[in-house]
């Protein structure tokens, strides 16, 4: 089959018309100029639309560079002159491949050089010449620290004097400003590096803060002058499509980009404070979210049970625990165990925080009368197999729930209560028939999350008394904990891990629940039956030196 030219496909798509594209070539031959550059100039296709048709003619990928955040480490792979001389630029590295953005992805000589230069092979895709500058310009420099980019930006006078005040235009002009640009991505690059869950940018009366969330807990990390408060801010609300000159009121946004060839969905939250607008950015990894089962922590009984609850045809299965103790990703995970081509899988989410694939997800708007419960009702008609409740929060989003699961549905939800226990309490007090919950539940599993020790700091010791009064144990020997150092920024800790209590509804349970036996009765009936607990379930892991007993001992208080 005979290849298509640039300016056919171009034509084809109706992007320039067949006169425009005579003039092109008629220009092309009177300046001694590319058809191509002729008709990018000449403002008949925008520079995008020509890439893409080339992308499309060459069978070469096409790169938005603007939604890719570029590690700085895979940038020091292609000097500034090298990149320069090819229009090149370094996206990612995946093993021995490099993936590089270029003008001319079919330049030969330009690949070899490449290739030799950062000692691996090169994976050639195509991008827009001003894509590739601003890039450059962007990424190469002097600048490789906050700090460096901080005083690039202090270069523009402009920013110099806080509490300047600039109009919206203004603030949208600095938004796009290559330094604003990087110190955003670089802080944003950063956080998904430390597999930071959040980015809090707080305004303080005379500087700005940064801190991660990471593994639950709060770091500092960076803390740039207060006047670039106007910069940060606005960057951040282009990204995520707010209203940059609305101060006074609290605004939701989100965006995407790839970072380390990870697709990162970041969710953001603005609220106005007295000393300026606090920014909450969650970091959204979906790569992080779809792990197995044993990823996530389950082991066991507990995850034998848990998957041979996923497979039953109709039922409810609840997940309880406080809010940040990981009930999202664990209904993920099971989600993602389903063969949603042979499944009708529906939810309905207070955000969507990640997209899954074949999986029909649809979000709350209370404005438009879409509520849990009226979305509960339309996945009805929608024949559903698989029904996933983002939470249920009210007695008519639980009675929709129960009567779900009773007509053969199975129905996945969360709720907020301490134990296993405690869900079919809380269901009994929202005015749900203890018989109905009796017939309709299949299993209530409780979780939390604990830091993970960091396994290159690990190293064998003895806990105090107290705390090993607290744990329960009497051992002294075969305990672990990390004893700090670069990798887990001297906490000890990398990463967090789910301990979980599975609460099996069987034919004890379900007479306790029409009897309205106490949680604490169907607590302890439950362990008689072989129920572990979120204490015994910790204590596990803890023997099994995956985490310290003081960080089992801080997520179970209330046992």
């Amino acid at each position: 089959m005979t290849k298509k030219s640039i300016e056919q496909i171009l034509f084809e798509k109706a992007v320039i018309t067949k006169e425009q594209l005579d003039k092109a070539m008629e220009e092309s031959k009177k300046k001694g100029m590319s058809v191509g550059k002729v008709i990018v100039r000449s403002g008949m296709a925008t520079e995008e639309a020509y890439a893409q048709a080339a992308s499309e003619a060459l069978d070469v990928p096409y790169v938005n560079l603007e939604s890719y955040i570029i590690d700085t480490e895979v940038i020091k792979l292609i000097p500034e002159a090298m990149a320069q001389k090819y229009k090149a630029v370094p996206i990612f590295k995946i093993r021995d491949i490099l993936t590089v953005a270029m003008v001319d992805p079919k330049d030969i000589v330009a690949i070899d050089d490449l290739s030799r230069k950062a000692k691996c092979d090169i994976e050639a895709m195509l991008s827009t010449e001003s894509a590739i500058a601003n890039a450059i310009e962007q990424y190469y420099g002097t600048s490789s620290s906050f700090d460096d980019v901080v005083k690039d930006i202090d270069k523009e006078n402009r920013f110099k004097s806080a509490g300047a005040e600039f109009d919206s235009t203004k603030l949208a002009e600095i938004a796009e400003e290559a330094p604003v640009i990087k110190l955003v991505n670089m802080i944003i690059m950063q956080a998904v590096k430390d597999k930071a869950s959040d980015i809090h940018i707080e305004p303080e009366e005379t500087r700005l803060a940064v801190r991660f969330r990471i593994d639950g807990i709060l770091h500092e990390m960076f803390s740039p002058p207060k006047h670039l408060e106007p910069a940060l801010m606005s960057r951040i609300k282009v990204l995520s499509k707010m209203d940059i000159a609305e101060k006074r009121k609290p605004q939701d946004g989100r965006f995407n980009m790839k970072a380390m060839d990870r697709d990162i969905d970041l969710r953001v939250s603005s609220f106005p404070t007295i000393y300026g607008e606090n920014i909450v950015i969650r970091i959204l990894d979906r790569g992080s979210i779809l792990m197995g089962l044993d990823k996530v922590g389950f082991t066991g009984e507990t995850q034998k049970e848990f998957e041979k609850f996923i497979k039953y045809p109709h039922g409810i299965i609840l997940v309880t625990g406080p809010t940040g103790s990981g009930k999202t990703t664990t209904l993920y995970s099971a989600l993602s165990t389903i063969d949603s081509e042979e499944k009708n899988v529906i939810t309905i989410e207070d955000p969507v925080e990640y997209h899954l694939g074949r999986i029909r997800q649809s979000q709350v708007n209370p404005k438009a009368g879409l509520t849990f419960a009226a979305g509960l009702r339309s996945i009805l008609r929608q024949d559903p197999d698989i029904i996933m409740v983002g939470e249920i929060r009210d007695k008519e989003t639980a009675e929709i729930s129960v009567q779900a699961a009773l007509t053969g549905h199975l129905v996945f939800s969360t709720l907020h209560t301490n134990d296993a226990a405690g869900a079919l309490s809380r269901l009994i007090d929202m005015g749900i028939e203890p018989f109905l919950i009796s017939s309709s539940m299949l299993g209530i599993l409780a979780q939390r999350l604990v830091r993970k020790i960091c396994d290159k700091c690990k190293e064998e010791y003895i806990p105090s008394e107290d705390i090993l009064k607290g744990l329960g144990v009497g051992q002294k020997k075969g305990f672990f904990k990390g004893k700090g150092c670069s990798v887990c920024k001297n906490t000890g800790y990398s990463g967090r891990i789910g301990i979980f209590e599975l609460l099996i509804v069987n034919d004890k349970i379900r007479k306790l629940i029409v009897d309205k036996a106490s949680s604490d009765v169907i607590k302890k009936t439950a362990i008689e039956t072989g129920m572990k607990t979120l204490r015994d379930d910790g204590l596990d892991k803890v023997l099994k030196g995956i985490t310290t007993p003081e960080e089992v001992i801080k997520a179970t208080q209330e046992e």
